[in-house]
């Protein structure tokens, strides 16, 4: 099947063929017309179902909580008694699905993370998560990354024009991740075919992009397809050798600005009530390495939840971005989609328990009343700091740590 005319026969196709799919009949959701206001209107809670977010990530990276069944339900045993109450489980990283898709195996021949073969690990999470009353968010944590210092990986391989380019025409990378062009219209249609294959055949409360998605590091974008795009647009003029110039930014970002519009677009109209969400980098670093420009995403309207990545080694860093992040870059009417994202463990790395109390004490200060940490292993590590101080369950859910 061909992916990439998607976008142009999405609406056609949902509105001709509700209900029909050859993806798990029985999970099937009931396809119906969106509502969700126009761009620029803030979400209302009843209408994506977020109340006081207590979330985290699970990832198949640095833990092995989705290698089993019996992983997974204990690690949501723990969650429920520790009193979270939204997972970001990951659907989509290293070039792989982590649910049996036929987007991918259509596409590449590959149906599944070959690890967990035989088992669909999304569909586990979500009916042990829905047990305990835990949403579940599909978190799509590589993004329009292909792969890890591998260059490029299978993905790559076998289809080379979706590679990004930077400047001298290598490889886009960046910390060690290598990309797929994000502009490229037939990557942006695999994308959202995979994100569309997620709401329709499985029962998530959400998906969830992140600092790869929608993404570009700032020095790719010199690719043929984009360096063509950019000249018809400015009278044949190629884009600037400095990937840092200022409109050569912008113009990139405001692309990928209309592509979290697609995705948008694209999730309401298979399940109006499924939360958009998505975890970008701090602002504005996040635009200018990264092509991100999240404040202008939330005004237009296209995220439900916002968690940005306020990732901070001392209680002063975090509280700076913290702050900007709320009450400055933030559009106003949006205060209710915020619940920042914090770090308790990366690595050997854990905080220790006073850094993570006064973290939490500073999103209760400005009225945040929940957040999602990076990742479950971490959780593990603070049981009774979680049971006794930091979701503690009270009747107005004040300042816990008071």
């Amino acid at each position: 099947m061909n992916y990439f005319v998607y976008p142009a026969i999405l609406f056609v196709t949902l509105v001709l063929f509700t209900g029909c799919s050859t993806y798990n009949s029985q999970d099937q959701k009931q396809l119906e017309p969106t509502s969700t206001g126009g761009a620029g209107s803030p979400p209302s809670v009843e209408k994506t179902g977020i109340s006081a977010v207590r979330g985290v990530w699970l990832t198949n990276v640095d833990s092995d909580v989705l290698k089993s069944r019996e992983n997974i339900k204990e690690a949501i045993n723990l969650c429920s008694e520790l009193g979270i109450n939204t997972i970001f489980t990951v659907v989509w990283n290293k070039g792989f699905t982590l649910y049996p898709s036929k987007v991918m195996k259509d596409e590449f021949g590959i149906e599944i993370d070959t690890a967990i073969s035989g088992r669909d690990p999304l569909k586990e999470v979500i009916e042990e998560a829905h047990k305990k009353k835990i949403k579940v968010i599909a978190w799509f944590e590589f993004g329009f990354a292909s792969s890890f210092k591998i260059g490029g990986g299978h993905l790559l391989t076998a289809k080379p024009d979706w590679a990004s380019k930077d400047f001298s025409g290598n490889l886009t990378t960046k910390n060690g991740f290598e990309w797929m062009n994000a502009f490229n219209p037939e990557v942006q249609n695999f994308i959202l075919a995979l994100i569309s294959e997620v709401v329709r055949n499985y029962d998530v409360d959400g998906i969830q992009g992140d600092d790869r998605l929608p993404a570009l590091p700032s020095n790719g974008g010199y690719d043929e397809y984009t360096v063509e795009q950019y000249k018809k647009e400015h009278s044949g003029n190629n884009p600037p050798e400095d990937y840092k110039n200022h409109e050569w930014v912008k113009w990139r970002a405001d692309k990928l600005t209309e592509f979290c519009g697609k995705i948008h677009q694209t999730v309401k109209a298979i399940d109006p009530n499924c939360i958009v969400s998505m975890s970008p980098s701090i602002y504005p670093w996040s635009k200018e390495e990264y092509l991100q420009d999240w404040p202008e995403w939330v005004k237009r309207g296209y995220v439900d939840l916002l968690c940005p990545q306020l990732y901070r080694y001392t209680i002063e860093e975090y509280k700076k971005v913290l702050s900007e992040s709320y009450t400055k870059h933030l559009p106003k009417g949006y205060k209710h989609i915020f619940y920042p994202g914090v770090l308790i463990k990366v690595g050997g790395y854990f905080p220790k328990s006073d850094f993570l109390l006064q973290m939490i004490e500073a999103n209760r200060e400005l009225g945040i009343e929940g957040e999602v940490f990076f990742f479950y292993e971490g959780i593990k590590k603070y049981p009774d700091l979680f049971k006794n101080t930091i979701y503690r369950e009270r009747a107005d859910f004040p300042h816990l740590l008071k």
